[in-house]
């Protein structure tokens, strides 16, 4: 079965953009970027919120026309193009490429999306993940912690009354300072 997996960026004091939405202070690097493209290349989906989608949509799929672009970045133009992507919206009523756009998480249709043969599915957005967590949806974490405190803004997970109890699975630094830990569900059988 399909794993979803949730794979967002971080700094240190939890927060994925600053208070204005400014995500400015990731630091990707060329190695950090190499290491996106390879894994959500196995992806079989990527699954977004509208937010999400309309950023990356706004400039992945035309990003390696610009002669100024990365090897990085011509690389994951051409992923972002070709992978299919579920957008999660009740307002946004056309997307291009290789997208399917769906009003609400149905917890069954996102079980029977996990049945269907193919890769990984990446679950992005933090509001997205917070409906997916409520359902207990999410099968893995995987936070890439960047070194830098911005102080405010939008936490990555909301506060809940619920216990969610999670094993290390996998710990990375990359040569920037960013540290990936990958977290799978306690007791869901992920071996390391």
């Amino acid at each position: 079965m399909r794993k979803i997996i949730l794979m967002m960026s971080v700094s240190l004091d939890g927060y994925i953009e600053g208070p204005n939405r400014e995500i400015d202070w990731h630091q990707v690097d060329a190695e950090l970027h190499g290491h996106f493209n390879r894994e959500i290349r196995k992806l079989g989906a990527l699954l977004q919120g509208r937010v999400t989608y309309e950023l990356l949509a706004g400039y992945w799929p035309t990003a390696d026309k610009d002669p100024e672009s990365t090897p990085e970045v011509v690389e994951f133009a051409e992923i972002w193009r070709n992978i299919p992507k579920v957008v999660f919206s009740r307002t946004l009523h056309h997307a291009d490429g290789h997208t399917t756009i769906v009003r609400e998480v149905v917890p069954e249709e996102i079980r029977a999306l996990k049945e269907q043969p193919g890769g990984d599915l990446g679950l992005g957005g933090a509001d997205l993940a917070a409906e997916f967590m409520r359902h207990d949806l999410v099968d893995e974490f995987w936070v890439y912690v960047h070194p830098v405190l911005i102080g405010r803004g939008k936490p990555l997970f909301p506060e809940t009354d619920a216990l969610t109890r999670l094993r290390l699975v996998e710990a990375r630094v990359f040569g920037n300072g960013v540290a990936q830990l990958r977290y799978a569900r306690a007791g869901n059988g992920v071996e390391e």
